[in-house]
């Protein structure tokens, strides 16, 4: 038995995990010490092997000491499932974040950590909960919500389910949504906007267990992530009482290497860098000590045993990709998609006879993988098409027409597209995203597809047939031309390799789509940043633009179903209450339509007398569940003043004023009066 295994056996027993970690760092040398704080090879091999065999194909080791049985920091990206091998291809987080299903996502969580473990990693390192404010962000669709609650929540369950079998690692910490200029930017942000904003859901994630946090690139008050004080020592250590790893991003996530060092983040990631060229030298300028060094080794150590002490003892196998994971991608691809219009009643297709399905996007199975695909590989997906014919076998004949490519301006196949609608009873329109048009240094500058995707369905909406669109993409697009051609649209996302079968199950209508929305729908990207929780004005109204409506095309939480449901008045245990006092506040919801269906309940505050300007509302709270036809389900929140009620002001303080709060379901509205 290695040092490092009777260490954590020892800590199974009870021992103290930081005593034993101080003893480990003990018997290592003055090299293998430096060596704990970067990656194992060397920069221009790493690279190298990156353009040879591709991005993280195996564990990136960091910190690794054979003779002690150290295994270091083994890391895996992600978000969307397993990078190294051919792990599972799960939907795009965006997508996840469109089930509001903290159960489903700790589910995805546990399989990812499952394959991460099979493929010899230890640290997954694809909790992304980044909060973008832009659709047109290349990495959109790495992140579920703009949302800091939803991100909490969905990247908490995910770390959860993760940390089953390898350490959780949340990135990209702070203030980090934009691409193009993340190398330069810096970020200006003061003390409120970080804790209201910016902040909280990273402090949820760490709360859930989370063992790593990986900076960002950007700098945030003029100092780069990576060594920046504020945001490691106090933010991280001293405010909210982080103990495990901070990493760099990876490849020159960090500018000086004794403010990285003096800052307290850990590893340099992933290969030899900076650290190896520079650290001897700055000890022996004396710009850090060996003391410093220690510090963040024994925590690297530390946090490693920790985790093998209470990790699942089971060493999964044959889970790759594996059956079991696959229904489970099948299974958040159908909570995912969202039903945005339909019209009259156009979907379900139930009496269709001939239907005609066409679009570039159609029979295509690599660009529903998304970017970040987890190297899943195409020949696993499922296409559109081969959805619906496995879904309308003996019910209903298929017509198939290309009609475009993605881009471009080839108007040939338009004839032939033409000539299937008008023979089919309805027409499937299936358009969206190449995969490469998300993902790292792939920011759009509109959100609208290509005029060529457009021109299609106008071609096709002259048939006078009814036109369901299906979209696939990894972010809120701009539907404004599309949407007035179309009875009914579904947005599934990029669901990755078992998408077709789903969306094909609610086209049908054997399946009740359930998806909501997790980020505003503009009009136009002109629009954007657009928002629900705008702060609050002396005016009435947000302002309004010349040639469009000021509201969203579709707004956070939006999703139609095949049933219908029917909320009751809310009702709080007490109306008035003290600081330290709780009260829960229910609704009951009641299944009226004719089909069994899930419904979300968003549970929003507002407080519209304030010390400064606070949202128009804010969501606090929400929750899925199924309800039958005919069923009645209850759906509570408990209401925590000190959580729910306070915020925080320009100077970083945390507030509580006595007043009135009004709790904001859909339609009802219930006050709660807050004294001292």
């Amino acid at each position: 038995m290695t040092a490092f295994d009777q260490a954590v056996e020892t800590i199974r027993r009870g021992s103290d995990s930081a005593t034993l970690a101080a003893q480990l760092y003990g018997e290592l040398t003055d090299d293998e010490r430096l060596n704990l704080l970067d990656g194992d090879i060397y920069y221009w091999q790493g690279r190298l092997d990156i353009v040879r065999h591709g991005y993280n194909i195996a564990p990136y080791v960091m910190g690794a000491v054979n003779r002690l049985g150290i295994p270091g920091i083994r890391f895996v990206d992600g978000p969307r499932g397993c990078v190294s091998g051919h792990g599972t291809a799960f939907p795009v987080s965006m997508a996840r974040g469109a089930t509001w299903n903290e159960a489903l996502e700790e589910r995805v969580g546990e399989a990812i950590g499952e394959e991460v473990r099979e493929q010899g990693g230890n640290l997954f390192g694809g909790v992304c909960i980044n909060l973008p404010r832009h659709p047109a962000w290349g990495r959109i669709q790495e992140t579920y919500s703009d949302q800091p609650v939803l991100l909490g929540s969905l990247g908490a369950a995910l770390t959860r389910g993760v940390r089953r079998h390898a350490m959780a690692c949340v990135k990209h910490f702070a203030c980090n949504s934009m691409e193009n200029a993340r190398f330069k930017v810096d970020v200006k942000v003061d003390e409120a906007t970080f804790h209201e904003v910016y902040g909280p859901h990273f402090k949820t994630v760490i709360d859930a267990g989370a063992d790593a946090v990986m900076t960002a690139y950007n700098s945030v008050n003029g100092e780069y992530c990576g060594q920046n004080a504020w945001l490691i020592r106090q933010t991280l250590r001293k405010d909210w009482g982080f103990t495990g790893i901070v990493a760099s991003d990876f490849v020159w996530g960090l500018r000086d290497v004794t403010k990285s060092v003096k800052a307290g983040l850990n590893i340099e990631e992933p290969f030899h860098q900076q650290r190896y060229t520079k650290l001897r030298a700055a000890l022996d300028r004396g710009d850090v000590t060996w003391d410093d060094i220690r510090e963040l080794g024994e925590r690297i150590l530390d946090t490693q045993l920790r985790f093998y002490a209470q990790r699942d003892m089971r060493e999964p196998a044959g889970t790759m990709a594996g059956a079991e994971h696959a229904a489970l991608a099948r299974e958040v691809a159908e909570q995912s998609m969202v039903l945005l219009k339909n019209e009259n009643n156009t979907l379900p297709l139930k009496a269709a006879r001939r239907i005609a399905v066409i679009g570039p996007m159609a029979q295509n199975r690599l660009h529903l993988l998304g970017a970040w695909s987890a190297h899943g590989r195409e020949e696993d997906a499922v296409s559109l098409f081969a959805g619906l014919e496995n879904e309308y076998r003996g019910r209903a004949e298929l017509l198939y027409a290309r009609g475009c490519d993605f881009d471009g301006e080839d108007r040939s196949g338009f004839r032939e597209a033409v000539a299937a609608a008008a023979a089919a009873d309805v027409v499937v329109l299936c358009l969206g995203e190449k995969k490469q048009w998300s993902g790292e240094n792939a920011s759009r500058s509109t959100i609208a597809l290509p005029e060529i995707q457009e021109q299609l369905a106008a071609e096709l909406a002259q048939t006078g047939k009814p036109l369901v669109l299906v979209l696939s993409s990894g972010r809120p697009l701009e539907l404004c031309r599309l949407e007035p051609l179309c009875g009914a649209m579904v947005q599934m996302w990029q669901p990755g390799i078992r998408g077709g079968n789903p969306l094909a199950g609610i086209l049908s209508g054997r399946i009740n789509p359930s998806g909501r929305l997790a980020m505003t729908f503009p009009r136009s990207t002109g629009q954007i940043p657009i928002y629900y929780n705008r702060r609050q004005s002396g005016r009435t109204h947000q302002g309004k633009y010349q040639d469009i409506p000021s509201t969203p095309l579709y707004e956070f939480g939006h999703g139609l179903s095949y049933t219908t449901f029917e909320y009751g008045d809310l009702r709080p245990s007490a109306t008035t209450l003290r600081r330290g006092e709780k009260v829960t506040v229910e609704v009951s919801v009641t299944n009226t339509g004719g089909m069994d269906g899930a419904e979300t309940v968003h549970w929003f505050i507002s407080d519209p007398v304030c010390r400064i300007s606070r949202p128009v509302r804010e969501l606090k709270h929400f929750e899925k569940q199924p309800i039958r036809r005919g069923e009645t389900r209850t759906f509570r929140f408990e209401i925590d003043p000190e959580k729910d009620l306070s915020f925080t002001d320009g100077d970083g303080n945390r507030f509580l004023e006595p007043g009135d709060y009004f709790i904001l379901v859909k339609d009802k509205k219930v006050k709660l009066t807050l004294t001292d």
